[in-house]
């Protein structure tokens, strides 16, 4: 777990998404989760001690050498609030340069919202998607989420509810020059996988 205040642990990022929220995204998936979703897509992404410890500052910098690019960033895990001071430092960071914030949590935002911590994160926050990925309660149908439980909370008045009736769930397939793929956004991974095997 990162305890040096000046670093935050991630375990990947991709500066340009079109499937991480509204518009281009430069989404970000930190390291560490104690919630542990039965049927999680991001297991790795539990140990504390796994991904890449980054200075905040640099990292803000890599954020900012993309802003013309993106609308916003995404947070994802892992889960983001295990490391929420990083989390809040540079969230507020990317406002001030003018993007949009989306924050994804396995916790619930009623509980969420009373943390004194949290309620210096939410002040940067545009979009609060919460809840944990519930297997037995599976659905696609609804932008950006796995899960009929979870719910979105729009913090601010730079979007409202019509985000997620005119976005869907879609997913992009990444291929590294070492030719390791790699599947974002948020959809039927499996059934998508079967199909590439195909």
């Amino acid at each position: 777990m990162v305890i040096n205040s000046n670093e935050i642990r991630i375990n990947s990022y991709i500066p340009i998404t079109n499937v991480e929220g509204v518009g281009t995204r430069f989404a970000i998936w930190t390291q560490g989760c104690s919630i542990r979703c039965k049927g999680c897509a991001n297991s790795r992404m539990w140990d504390f001690n796994g991904g890449i410890s980054y200075n905040i500052t640099d990292f803000i910098e890599i954020i900012k050498s993309y802003k013309d690019k993106i609308e916003g960033i995404t947070w994802l895990g892992g889960e983001p609030t295990e490391q929420i001071k990083a989390v809040t430092k540079i969230s507020k960071a990317a406002q001030e340069l003018g993007l949009s914030v989306i924050v994804f949590s396995g916790y619930e935002y009623t509980d969420l919202k009373n943390r004194q911590d949290f309620k210096e994160l939410a002040k940067y926050i545009d979009i609060l998607i919460d809840g944990k990925y519930e297997q037995d309660k599976t659905d696609y149908s609804r932008a950006w989420v796995g899960s009929s439980n979870q719910n979105y909370y729009f913090l601010t008045d730079r979007y409202d509810k019509s985000v997620i009736y005119e976005n869907k769930n879609k997913i992009e397939v990444r291929i590294s020059p070492d030719n390791e793929v790699m599947l974002t956004g948020m959809g039927d991974f499996k059934e998508l996988i079967e199909a590439i095997g195909k």
